[in-house]
């Protein structure tokens, strides 16, 4: 998907991810990132941020929660984080992250709420009236008061399979005076998610968005003020003046911090592509070649390999995709036109989180490389 933008933008991270490799440096089911290039796409987002007056949290499950490109992001001016989920969470604070947001796409379980409320989030987000009651009681019982998102997800708006939950206009109509009551929360916000589609080369709002901006108008004639309007997805240098104008106050940058949202596979944006995958010829069968997997995703959409031993003789090469419903033990080429051991590389959409790959972390690229070290899928260094 990204492997073209890939070798016009960043080839270097091509040539070093390939070199890693052929040395033994990297094994196979290894995602090499670019740190400067990660470096230069969070201050950009951090710029253009400032300059529409929007608050970002950075997300980190597409490179795997890694403490290192986490704590350089930081020092790129995204400050804070959001945790997809309650672990997430554990893993940021942990590695001395700031957590700006916990509980969406996945709300904390009940009794993981006291732990995760003592990692001061500066917001919560809960699906429903019982959830929000259980972190109530928890801040209570903490001596303070929690602020939350209600998450939106009325009828007819854009939900993906499997994160399916949040309030509905009606319940909130019928459920905002038990929300009102509850002593240890402030309301202080909405989102949802996805807020953003890119829809070809276009990004656009989902009916997400207008349910959030009903909600926002009921709850601010109830007398509740400077509520925040945190819209996920897509969140980049070139989608945040669309967020500005739909009344967001909160983005939350993931795949643009590696140049990998849609947008990226088909433009010249302001991010640069910071990640490519590797891997390696394995054997051949019925006149194709297989490459060691383990760190592929159903949603990657990716069409094609660079492989090779060297970078003179690197040559793309078609896939054929894996069946979702299967362990990706493999990945295969359309072609037995290679050597076993060649090197194969990758550019697509990640979620590191979700495999068992490994990340490798490289920093001076265009100079002098260094492999800063070795990490797993959750942040853990391996040896």
């Amino acid at each position: 998907m990204f492997l073209d933008m890939t070798q016009q933008r960043n080839p270097r991270l091509i040539e070093v991810s390939l070199k890693l490799h052929q040395q033994g440096a990297i094994s196979p089911n290894t995602y090499v990132l670019d740190l400067d290039a990660v470096i230069l796409n969070a201050s950009l987002l951090a710029e253009e941020a400032k300059k529409q007056d929007i608050e970002l949290y950075f997300m980190t499950k597409q490179f795997g929660r890694n403490p290192v490109v986490a704590k350089a992001i930081v020092e790129a001016g995204i400050k804070k984080a959001v945790a997809v989920d309650p672990w997430e969470a554990l893993t940021l604070s942990r590695n001395g992250i700031k957590l700006g947001h916990v509980g969406h796409l996945v709300q904390v379980p009940q009794r993981m709420i006291p732990t995760i409320l003592n990692l001061n989030p500066d917001y919560v987000t809960v699906f429903g009236y019982e959830n929000a009651k259980h972190v109530s009681d928890a801040s209570l019982r903490l001596g303070r008061k929690q602020k939350i998102f209600l998450r939106i997800a009325n009828e007819g708006d854009f939900i993906y399979n499997g994160q399916e939950g949040g309030f509905t206009l009606q319940q909130i109509l019928e459920e905002i005076h038990k929300l009102e009551s509850l002593p240890g929360i402030i309301i202080s916000g909405l989102t949802s998610f996805p807020c953003v589609l890119i829809q070809g080369d276009c990004p656009t709002t989902t009916p997400n968005v207008q349910s959030m901006q009903k909600v926002k108008n009921l709850l601010e004639q109830r007398g509740h003020e400077n509520l925040q309007m945190n819209m996920p997805s897509a969140t980049s240098v070139a989608t945040m003046n669309l967020l500005k104008d739909n009344g967001a106050t909160q983005g939350e940058p993931g795949h643009a911090l590696t140049g990998t949202t849609p947008l990226h596979a088909t433009k010249e944006l302001a991010e640069i592509p910071a990640m490519t995958y590797v891997s390696e010829i394995s054997h051949f069968y019925n006149s194709r070649a297989y490459v060691f997997g383990g760190g592929f995703y159903p949603r990657s959409h990716m069409n094609s390999a660079l492989i090779g031993s060297t970078v003179n003789n690197l040559k793309k090469v078609s896939i054929i995709e894996n069946d979702p419903t299967n362990i990706d033990y493999y990945g295969t080429l359309n072609t037995a036109n290679v050597n076993i051991g060649d090197t194969a590389i990758f550019a697509f959409r990640t979620q590191i989180f979700v495999t068992n790959a490994h990340i490798a972390i490289v920093k001076n690229i265009s100079s002098n490389p260094e492999l800063l070290g070795i990490y797993d899928a959750n942040g853990n260094a391996v040896d």
